[in-house]
């Protein structure tokens, strides 16, 4: 045990306490005679009340309770013939275990993989499953890193769930956050240096990474990420945040952590990702490590999402007043960023920096995801804000962008439910706490505090969940075959698949509303407005997909009726 804060450390074990032996550099050591797998035991600081293991795999009583040993080496993988899957040609599937199916469990989400499978996805991305207080939450406020949610199911549980979409021939991305720990149950900092005051988060104190005893703390971080991808199996990892991450090392951890997971794909013979969350726009992120990037494989595209929402729903609050026309749309489809050294009116400075030279697929697309869902006020999907034409528009687009596209759980059939913020907090102060910060954070939208759900009882979590049984069910259904006919197109056709920006062309009319984008020999026109339209394609072109029978693309001629789309292929009719 790495206890540098601490002059005595006693492990308890069965109840018993083992005092432990300083070592040099903070480290405490002891055998403990008979102890195993199954084994719940606890740490002592100083002679203070118990404490988890800050590297617990298990924590079965939550986050205030023991830790429990495990023997990752004992459970029985089916998975040996998988060698993972190239991100270029990935469609993410993003999901909360929680409220994917009524359980809420590990064990309930693998009835619902061959659903993923006929729809055309080739990824599961999981929301956070780090422990977490309480029973219910998203799992971006973990304070045990290393232990799978109780809620969700025991380790195996997990394990059983990765092996499972590895049999259906489905990768696994995991959401990690090592930007923050949540206040609950966090007692890394009891132990020793792990957050320095230096700089600050949202959150509070950052993750001491450049700082006195910084090594043992990114060993931490760095160890975290390999024990998901080398004893779950797990095939990704997505960063959270990371620009709230705060380095100013010569190797910066980001850099670190992606050399480590190359070398370790290595080992291993797999195939492994880091994708990364940031609001930086900085290609840096993305960009080969002998060039003086960090090296990571992709990271999310706000600026495309922003883009696209705001033409199909007019919003223009918060963040949202940096975008709003066909022009940002075109540039994002483009050129993935539109701010790239831009001025942004909403930051009130020059925001990002161009991308040039980088594939498509350094950058995910999307059109929800459980923040631009679960951050609003009343946590609506886009299916709660425009209507069916449009949201056939929105598909089409993500999916046949030249970026990796990502689906949120439901979205493809258009989920009446939303998903709303939601946590469990034992402490009323912090639940308080959290119920007003959710509700000053949205001024910045001009949502009244009333609108604003409370995060913290139960019905906010139970109303998040997916009815699966709606999916068969009008008007779903039909979204429901608009997605998978887009996916196997996608499919069909290598011009869909193909990373290149600058074989991107887009033609738009702002006033009359409409977007063509080309790639290759795919066209896909779309008409955002509530009038006909007709367009001269300038090659010919038949009709690969219409998302309404008015809709069609003939010789050189694009018909589109109000809020539609037609997908078509050059060659004529």
């Amino acid at each position: 045990m790495w206890a540098p804060h601490a002059q005595r450390v006693e492990v308890l074990v069965r109840g018993v306490r083992h005092p432990m032996a300083s070592g040099a550099d903070g480290w405490f050591d002891v055998a403990v005679d008979g102890a195993g797998p199954g084994d719940d035991y606890a740490y002592a600081l100083d002679g203070g009340p118990p404490r988890p293991d800050p590297r617990s795999p298990w924590q079965p009583h939550g986050v205030h309770g023991p830790s429990r040993l495990v023997d990752h080496a004992a459970f029985r993988w089916t998975d040996g013939a998988w060698r993972g899957a190239p991100l270029a040609a990935a469609v993410l599937y993003e999901l909360h275990v929680g409220t994917f199916t009524p359980q809420g469990t590990f064990e309930a989400a693998i009835e619902k993989l061959p659903a993923l499978v006929d729809l055309g996805v080739t990824a599961v991305e999981l929301m956070p499953v780090a422990e977490f207080p309480g029973m219910r939450g998203w799992g971006y406020d973990g304070v045990d890193l290393w232990a799978p949610h109780h809620a969700y199911g025991e380790p195996d549980g997990l394990k059983r769930l990765v092996d499972a979409c590895h049999a259906h021939g489905l990768a696994v991305v995991l959401d990690v956050v090592y930007n923050h720990l949540g206040p609950d149950g966090n007692y890394l900092g009891e132990f020793g240096p792990y957050f320095i005051d230096r700089y600050t988060t949202p959150w509070g104190p950052a993750v001491n990474l450049d700082g006195p005893g910084s090594p043992e703390v990114r060993a931490f971080f760095l160890d975290n990420a390999s024990m998901w991808l080398r004893d779950y199996h797990v095939d990704g990892l997505r960063l959270d945040a990371v620009h709230a991450i705060i380095d100013n090392s010569a190797v910066h951890f980001l850099e670190e952590l992606a050399e480590r997971v190359e070398v370790l794909g290595a080992a291993l013979g797999r195939t492994l990702w880091v994708v990364a969350e940031s609001d930086l726009n900085d290609p840096r992120l993305v960009s080969a490590r002998d060039a003086g990037g960090h090296g990571l494989d992709a990271q999310w595209n706000d600026d495309f999402h922003h883009a696209l929402h705001t033409v199909l729903t007019g919003e223009r609050t918060g963040y949202y007043e940096d975008f709003g026309t066909l022009a940002d749309l075109a540039k994002a489809l483009e050129r993935a960023f539109v701010y790239d050294r831009r001025f942004s009116r909403h930051r009130r400075r020059t925001h990002g920096r161009a991308p040039l030279g980088l594939s498509g697929h350094r950058f995910l697309g999307y059109l929800q995801n459980h923040d631009q869902i679960g951050n609003r006020a009343r946590g609506e999907r886009s299916a709660a804000l425009v209507g069916a034409g449009h949201l056939k528009i929105a598909a089409a687009l993500v999916l046949t962008a030249p970026f990796i596209p990502l689906l949120f759980m439901g979205e493809e059939w258009a989920a009446s439910t939303p998903f709303l913020y939601f946590t469990d907090h034992e402490d009323p102060k912090l639940a308080e706490a959290v119920r007003e910060g959710r509700r000053r954070e949205f001024a910045a939208f001009g949502w009244r505090p009333d609108d604003v759900p409370d995060p913290h009882v139960p019905e906010s979590f139970a109303r998040s969940k997916l009815r699966w049984e709606e999916r068969t069910a009008p008007p779903h259904a039909d979204l429901l075959d608009w997605h998978r006919r887009l996916l196997t197109l996608r499919r069909g056709h290598p011009a869909l698949t193909d990373g290149r920006l600058d074989a991107v062309t887009v033609r738009y009319d702002e006033r009359a509303r409409w977007l063509v984008l080309e790639r290759g020999d795919v066209t896909v026109a779309c008409n955002f407005a509530d009038a006909p339209v007709e367009l001269t394609a300038g090659r010919a072109l038949r009709t690969l997909l219409a998302s309404v029978s008015a809709a069609s693309a003939d010789g050189e001629r694009l018909r589109l009726a109000p809020a539609s789309v037609v997908v078509g292929v050059a060659g004529g009719p």
